[in-house]
């Protein structure tokens, strides 16, 4: 549906954006019905091969996977029986209490399997000891963790990183945002961070929180919002781009009327309005708004991202990368979001997940105006060869092989398996 398209519906909500009008919501289903991809070409893009590893032609035979534990950082090692080995780091916290699902239902599962094969693997994985009816976060978030070692390793062992494994390589950098996840502040006080987190990252657009997470319209404080949005535009002027995240805060009248303030302020998106998995209200939202609407952060089904982009449900479409079950799922999101003409902007759930997100951002053609930049991304700094370089509001993607990490063996010294 184009922006005119929604501007004019937004115009026949009304002030109120109580709801829509029978003719309204009709013509807008005929608009949606006549644009929507064909769901059979959203099939054939979704299910054709990801991984490309031309060339190697010897078996690479998985001989053991573990979870370790050095500080406050977990890791999943793998190792081929002809000692190549990949590395991946856990997204904080959840090797925590996800440590049982890793080592119980999934790590086992890859002994003895040859790691090229990794995407039919991980359609048994879902099937095997009926992983399926685990679907989400507790089972994606660890097949993530091996998924991302493997890659590691195949990408060492045919000198690539990782997002040449899953696409052209198509850029070497990307501009970033910086992000408040805070809601205990007063507006001027979130002013005044944001003001910081822009000094100490060298970014050009921030993202900052509206309403108050999952809060059936209630704000974080009374009036907060309201004041925040032009606060924040008014403070920062208009050489730094600014977006808000409601995390599900709002019902579609309550978000309509929060977005057009965003609208007002130039705000470049407004992320998951509406509880995460109504994806109806999500919707309706997107119809209304002028503002680029975006969602999937929580999302852990692809028959729900193809109905999503199929049905234009969002703008930007957002998987995570760790809970949506690693890269190769996220890029067959990407590639349906793509025949639709909608960017991918992936989600980044902690800690050193921005690096996964540089090398998705590394090879799909579309992932939007900005990507997540990571504050005290110096502590991983001495791990990548070259090391990440933020200049001009704007990250270089790792270009060593796999992940990029220069030594696996100096990085887990000391560790110990948990």
């Amino acid at each position: 549906m184009t922006k005119d398209r929604r501007r004019f519906l937004r115009e026949a909500l009304g002030a109120g954006g109580a709801g829509l009008t029978a003719t309204a919501a009709g013509t807008r289903a005929a608009h949606a019905s006549a644009s929507m991809p064909d769901p059979r070409e959203l099939d054939r893009v979704a299910e054709a091969p990801v991984l490309r590893l031309d060339g190697m032609t010897v078996p690479v035979i998985l001989d053991s996977l573990r979870l370790l534990k050095k500080g406050e950082e977990y890791f999943v090692h793998v190792r081929s029986r002809d000692g190549a080995e990949g590395v991946s780091v856990v997204n904080p916290p959840r090797g925590e209490y996800l440590d049982k699902v890793l080592k119980q239902l999934v790590l086992p599962f890859f002994v003895g399997k040859d790691a090229r094969d990794l995407e039919a693997l991980l359609w048994d994985l879902y099937r095997w000891k009926d992983n399926y009816k685990l679907q989400g976060l507790a089972l994606w978030s660890p097949q993530a963790w091996v998924e991302f070692a493997i890659l590691d390793m195949l990408g060492r062992i045919v000198g690539k990183p990782l997002g040449a494994l899953l696409g052209d390589l198509v850029r070497t950098e990307v501009a970033c945002y910086v992000a408040s996840g805070r809601r205990d502040t007063s507006p001027e006080e979130e002013v005044d961070h944001l003001r910081k987190l822009l000094a100490e990252s060298g970014a050009r657009a921030v993202k900052f929180r509206v309403g108050g997470r999952m809060s059936r319209n209630a704000d974080a404080s009374p009036g907060r919002t309201d004041k925040l949005i032009p606060l924040v535009r008014k403070s920062l002027g208009d050489a730094i781009d600014i977006h808000a995240d409601a995390n599900s805060s709002y019902d579609p009248p309550q978000a309509i009327r929060v977005g057009r303030m965003l609208e007002d302020a130039g705000a470049v998106y407004f992320e998951e309005p509406c509880p995460f998995d109504h994806h109806e209200d999500t919707k309706v939202v997107a119809d209304t708004l002028t503002i680029p609407v975006a969602g999937g952060e929580q999302e852990s089904s692809h028959w729900r991202f193809r109905w999503t982009i199929a049905n234009r449900g969002v703008d930007i479409v957002q998987p995570d990368l760790h809970y949506y079950g690693g890269m190769i799922r996220s890029v067959r999101v990407a590639r349906m979001a793509a025949l639709a003409k909608m960017p991918t902007t992936v989600h980044i759930s902690g800690g050193f997940g921005f690096v996964y997100m540089l090398h998705f951002a590394s090879c799909v053609p579309d992932v939007g105006r900005y990507q997540e930049y990571k504050l005290g991304l110096g502590a991983y700094g001495g791990w990548l060869d070259p090391p990440i370089a933020v200049r001009d509001g704007k990250m270089t993607v790792p270009r060593g092989p796999g992940v990029g990490i220069k030594d696996v063996k100096a990085l887990l010294a000391g560790a110990v398996e948990v």
